[in-house]
C-alpha cells in the first residue's frame, strides 16, 4: 500500500471560536494596574494592585477567590508533597521544594485588602485566597479591590524563579496576586499543584522598578523606552544616557489573561519584523555559544508566525516576545519562557509550540485545567504541522508520534478519559500522553472523519467565532458539525468521555466467480466510518467508504484521482459489514485507512492480501 500513502495528502488546519454555543454568555472582566518595586539581591519585591472587577454575570457574587502561585514553592505545599508521592514526578521538581530554605522558597503574602476602600476579610489556604467582600457585587455592577503584598521569588523550580540552570536571573510568571475565573460553571478557584491555568482577561497597566542595568522582556508595549533603554528604542529616538541606581518601566498590555516578565543584566535584546507588522523580540543571554542559533531562530520564528496567521486566524496583538528563561517552554500573554541551550532544531521546535499556544491558550483560553487537552493537543497538532513546513521535514504524517503514544498508553491499562481533572492523573505521563498525544490525534483523525478540507474550514471558523472567549469542548464539536454537516457528538464523547478503543479488521475474503465478498468486523467499542483500498491484480486501485450510521453524513473523497464507492451505511450496534465487489476485478490485497489516521490499536488486522 505504498502507493496509497504515497499518494495521500493532508492539509494543514486553522482554527476558529464563539462561546459555549449559549444565547445567555457572559464573560467576566478585570482591568490590573499595578507597581513592584524588585531588590534584585535580596530577591524580595514590594507590590501594589488595583483590580477593578467588573461582574457581567447574572449572579450576585459574595466573595472572591485569588491565586498565590508562589506559596506553592514552600516545603510541605500541595505542590511539593504530590511530586514527593507521584509514582513519576517530574525530574525538575522531585524533592526540591522540600529542601527549600527560607531565603530560597516563594511566597506572596497580603498586607492589605480593600474593597472600595472598606478593608475585607480574607483567608489564606496554600495557594488560594478567599475574600468574603463587605458589599455584593450585583449583576452589571463593578467594584475596586486594593492590594498590598510583600513576596520572594523562589530558587527557579518549575516554570517561575531566580537563578534558572542557565543562570537567568529572574523568570517572572504567575508573580502577582491574580484573581481566579468565575464562568457559567461558577469559580475555579484550583490550587497550584503543577499544571496549568485559567484565567480572566483585561487589561493591565504594570510598572516595574529594577536595577538599571537589568533587562526586562515580557508581556506588555513598553511606554517609556527613551528612559529605560535597553533595545527599545526606535529609530530616531534619543535614550537618556545610563545611569546608576534604578529603572521604571512602564507597560501596557491590553486584553490578556496574564502578565509574565522575565529580567536579567547579561540578556542581548533583539528585534525582528514579523508579519502584519508585528515586532518580534528576542532576549537571551549574552553567551557566544548560543548567539548564533538565536540569530538564525528570528527569522523562523517569523515564519512560523505567518503559517499560524494562514492556517488559524490572524494573530491579535503588536508584538510577541521569546525570551530565555523559565524550566522547559512556557506560553504566556504576548511571550514565551524556554531554554535557550539547545540544538538548533530543538530551540525551533519549542518557539513553534510555545508560540502557537498564543492562539490555543492566549486567544481562545479554554479551561486548561479541565480541558487541557485542546489546549496542548490543538497547539502539538498546528506546531508540528508548522514545523514540517518551515523547516522542510516533509514527513508524510507529522503527527505520527502522538499516534505511537497514544497507542502505548491505550493499551497500556492505564488510561484515563481526557476529561480527567489534570490534577486527578495518576502519573504525569499519563497527563502527557492525553493532553499532548490524544488531543492532536482528535483533531489528525477528525480530519479522517469529516475530510482535510472540512477539518481545515472547522479549526479557522473556530477560530474567528471564539476568539477571546473561553470555548468548551462543546463549542469546538458543534463548529465541526456546522461546517461539515455531520452529526459528531458521538466523536467527541467515545474520544474524550471513555477510554474505548478503535479496532476493526478485515475478517473474511471470499472469492465467487467474478465477485469479491468482503467481511468487516467492529471489535474495538468505538465507531468510525471505514475507507478501505483495494488494489487489484492489474495495478488499478479503489476506494470503498462506509459511512458510519450515526454520523449522518459522507465526506467528501479524500483523494480526487482515485475511484471511490460509497457504500451502505454501517450501523455501530452490527459487530460485522459484508459487501460484494462486482466488476470483474481479482483482487491483490486490501487496506482500512491505508493513511493512518484512524487511532486503530491493531493495525495488523488491517491488511489483507493474496496468499
Amino acid at each position: 500500500m505504498k502507493q496509497l500513502l504515497t499518494g495521500f495528502f493532508f492539509i494543514a488546519i486553522s482554527f476558529s471560536a464563539f462561546a459555549q454555543n449559549n444565547k445567555c454568555y457572559w464573560q467576566q472582566e478585570v482591568d490590573y494596574k499595578m507597581t513592584v518595586d524588585m531588590d534584585v539581591k535580596t530577591f524580595q519585591y514590594k507590590g501594589t494592585q488595583e483590580l477593578k472587577y467588573t461582574n457581567n454575570s447574572p449572579d450576585t457574587l459574595t466573595k472572591v477567590f485569588y491565586h498565590l502561585y508562589f506559596n506553592a514553592f514552600q516545603p510541605g505545599s500541595e505542590m511539593d508533597v504530590r511530586s514527593r508521592t507521584i509514582a513519576d514526578p517530574d525530574s525538575r521538581v522531585m524533592d526540591r521544594i522540600s529542601k527549600l530554605s527560607p531565603s530560597e522558597i516563594g511566597y506572596i503574602k497580603p498586607t492589605l485588602f480593600t474593597q472600595d476602600g472598606v478593608a475585607a476579610n480574607y483567608t489564606i489556604k496554600g495557594t488560594v485566597m478567599q475574600v468574603l467582600l463587605n458589599k455584593p457585587i450585583l449583576p452589571g455592577e463593578s467594584t475596586v479591590f486594593n492590594m498590598n503584598w510583600d513576596a520572594q521569588v523562589p530558587l527557579q523550580i518549575r516554570r517561575s524563579g531566580r537563578d534558572s540552570s542557565e543562570g537567568v536571573a529572574l523568570t517572572m510568571t504567575q508573580w502577582y496576586p491574580k484573581i481566579a475565573e468565575y464562568d457559567f460553571e461558577g469559580w475555579h478557584a484550583d490550587p497550584y499543584i503543577a499544571r496549568e491555568f485559567y484565567s480572566v482577561w483585561g487589561d493591565y497597566d504594570v510598572t516595574i522598578t529594577i536595577d538599571a542595568d537589568y533587562t526586562i522582556g515580557g508581556t506588555g508595549y513598553l511606554q517609556n523606552p527613551a528612559e529605560v533603554g535597553h533595545g527599545y528604542t526606535v529609530p530616531g529616538q534619543k535614550w537618556m544616557k545610563p545611569k546608576k541606581g534604578k529603572y521604571t518601566w512602564h507597560f501596557l498590555a491590553p486584553d490578556v489573561h496574564d502578565f509574565a516578565w522575565a529580567a536579567d543584566d547579561e540578556y542581548v535584546h533583539d528585534t525582528y519584523p514579523g508579519p502584519n507588522g508585528v515586532t518580534l523580540h528576542f532576549f537571551y543571554k549574552n553567551d557566544p555559544e548560543i548567539a548564533e542559533n538565536w540569530k538564525n531562530l528570528q527569522p523562523k520564528t517569523a515564519a512560523l508566525m505567518e503559517f499560524f496567521n494562514e492556517h488559524i486566524g490572524e494573530y491579535p496583538y503588536e508584538q510577541y516576545s521569546v525570551i530565555q528563561g523559565g524550566d522547559g517552554g512556557m506560553e504566556y500573554a504576548i511571550c514565551t519562557m524556554i531554554t535557550g541551550g539547545r540544538e538548533f532544531g530543538s530551540l525551533v521546535g519549542v518557539t513553534a509550540h510555545e508560540l502557537a499556544h498564543s492562539w490555543f491558550q492566549f486567544v481562545l483560553a479554554t479551561n486548561e485545567s479541565k480541558h487541557e487537552w485542546m489546549d496542548e493537543g490543538f497547539t502539538s497538532y498546528i506546531s508540528d504541522e508548522a514545523m514540517n513546513y518551515v523547516m522542510e521535514e516533509n514527513k508524510p504524517n507529522p503527527h505520527a508520534g502522538s499516534y505511537r503514544s497514544y497507542f502505548y498508553m491505550a493499551t497500556s491499562g492505564a488510561e484515563q478519559p481526557l476529561t480527567t481533572h489534570a490534577d486527578r492523573y495518576a502519573t504525569n505521563r499519563s497527563y502527557g500522553i492525553n493532553a499532548y498525544s490524544k488531543g492532536s490525534v482528535f483533531l489528525t483523525q477528525l480530519g479522517y472523519v469529516i475530510g482535510p478540507e472540512n477539518l481545515s474550514k472547522t479549526l479557522k471558523r473556530y477560530y474567528s467565532d471564539f476568539k477571546f472567549k473561553h470555548p468548551t469542548p462543546n463549542d469546538f464539536i458543534r463548529t465541526a458539525e456546522k461546517v461539515s454537516g455531520f452529526e459528531l457528538d458521538w466523536y467527541l464523547t467515545d474520544w474524550t468521555q471513555t477510554t474505548n478503543t478503535i479496532d476493526y479488521g478485515i475478517k473474511a475474503v471470499e472469492s465467487e466467480g467474478e465477485s469479491t465478498k468482503v467481511t468487516l468486523e467492529r471489535i474495538g467499542l468505538m465507531p468510525m466510518p471505514i475507507d478501505l483500498y483495494v488494489t487489484y491484480e492489474d495495478g488499478s486501485q479503489e476506494l470503498f467508504y462506509i459511512p458510519l450510521r450515526m454520523m449522518w453524513g459522507e465526506k467528501p473523497n479524500p483523494f480526487t484521482e482515485l475511484k471511490r464507492t460509497v457504500l451502505e451505511d454501517w450501523p455501530w450496534a452490527y459487530p460485522t459489514y459484508t459487501f460484494e465487489i462486482k466488476n470483474g476485478k481479482k483482487v491483490k490485497n486490501m487496506m482500512i485507512d491505508a493513511t493512518r489516521r484512524m487511532a486503530d490499536i491493531n493495525p495488523e488486522n488491517n491488511l489483507w492480501e493474496v496468499k
